[in-house]
């Protein structure tokens, strides 16, 4: 990366340098897909850019083979637009057959980001399963569980326990070093963890045999896939396929900066935000490409590559290719000032938001189906 740039599971700071990422860490770009991928906007505008194994997954799909997708959620403060990246990939998946493992990472939460474990798990259930619910995602087919409490079921329960155990023997102080860097008990308990989280769908105890996982990330998860996946492979005691991994680029902060953040409420649009908000953030916050002055941009035209405001457009609000791509001659023109750009989001997100928070209201009795299934 360049100087000075983080790029941790924990921690970004920094321009993120996606080729480079991509070479040090072996990640391969996206095979070519069936017509059921693009039709999804993020797999046919290259906002899901790379993956690892993915073709397991695939003929997964077109042979109607059972598979898993394995995702995780770190319940650290507001649930935000740039969670919806995430959720999104959740439903498609659902919707083609994959049986889904949600973790909910309390543990890890605990030990890095200082609450207590109530505090933890009422963030999870309000701020996110709640929303994840509201966005379109079914209990049916899905095991949403706790890190700090894995299932009622006592079988499973050890299991899962004595998986993420026995992994500390196949793994060395050296190896973390070399994949996390700098790296404290905490968050080694919380790795080993996570390689439980990521390969336990596959024993007896859960889907009873070995079968195809995929787990969908930003770049910066893709240590704990390398470290799951040397795991699988060294481990004596079961045979676990590999896990598959997709990478998605950052949704990006309203500051331009890095992803996406709830640790700064000047840098995301929580779903929860009002009309006034939004546009007060929007107007206020988000990274413009366009120039200082009216004329200048009407000469020289604006960068709707570095654009917040034309990110947020192709990530999530103009499913429309033709119609992005009008927008896009017309801002880089100079035709399409930022402050007319910014009024085309903020209605967009506003009306979004508006039937979202409607459906939110109502979702109480599917949170309760979920937490049902922990047994």
């Amino acid at each position: 990366m360049k100087k000075g740039a983080i790029i941790t599971p924990w921690e970004i700071e920094g321009k993120v340098d996606y080729a480079r990422l991509i070479k040090e860490f072996g990640i391969q770009q996206m095979l070519n897909l069936p017509a059921v991928f693009n039709k999804e906007l993020l797999f046919r505008r290259k906002i899901i850019f790379g993956q690892r194994d993915f073709g397991r997954i695939l003929d997964a799909i077109k042979n109607r083979k059972k598979f898993a997708m394995m995702t995780g959620l770190m319940p650290s403060g507001k649930f935000h637009l740039g969670h919806m990246l995430l959720v999104q990939q959740m439903i498609f998946y659902q919707k083609l057959g994959a049986k889904l493992y949600i973790a909910v990472a309390d543990l890890e939460a605990y030990n890095t980001r200082q609450k207590n474990l109530k505090e933890l798990r009422n963030i999870a259930m309000e701020e996110y399963l709640s929303n994840y619910i509201a966005l379109g995602l079914k209990s049916k087919n899905c095991e949403f569980y706790f890190q700090s409490e894995r299932s009622n079921n006592a079988k499973k329960s050890n299991a899962y326990y004595r998986l993420a155990s026995n992994f500390s023997r196949y793994a060395t102080f050296n190896e973390f070093k070399a994949i996390y860097g700098e790296i404290s008990p905490g968050k080694m308990n919380a790795s080993l963890l996570q390689a439980a989280d990521i390969l336990h769908c596959q024993l007896p105890e859960f889907e009873g045999k070995p079968l195809p996982v995929l787990i969908p990330v930003g770049i910066d998860q893709d240590p704990h896939l390398r470290l799951a996946r040397d795991i699988s492979q060294r481990y004596k005691d079961y045979r676990f396929i590999p896990p598959s991994s997709t990478y998605n680029l950052f949704f990006p902060g309203l500051k331009g900066n890095g992803k996406m953040s709830s640790s700064d409420e000047t840098s995301f649009i929580g779903m929860t935000d009002t009309e006034k908000e939004i546009e007060n953030k929007i107007k206020k916050y988000a990274f413009s490409g366009g120039k200082d002055t009216i004329e200048e941009h009407r000469k020289q035209g604006g960068n709707p590559n570095i654009d917040v405001s034309f990110q947020y457009l192709k990530f999530f609000f103009e499913p429309d290719d033709k119609k992005l791509q009008k927008i896009y001659e017309d801002y880089k023109s100079g035709k399409l000032l930022t402050s007319e750009l910014k009024a085309i989001l903020i209605e967009k997100i506003n009306s979004f938001l508006k039937k979202h928070q409607m459906k939110k209201k109502y979702v109480n009795k599917q949170v309760k189906k979920f937490l049902s299934k922990l047994d």
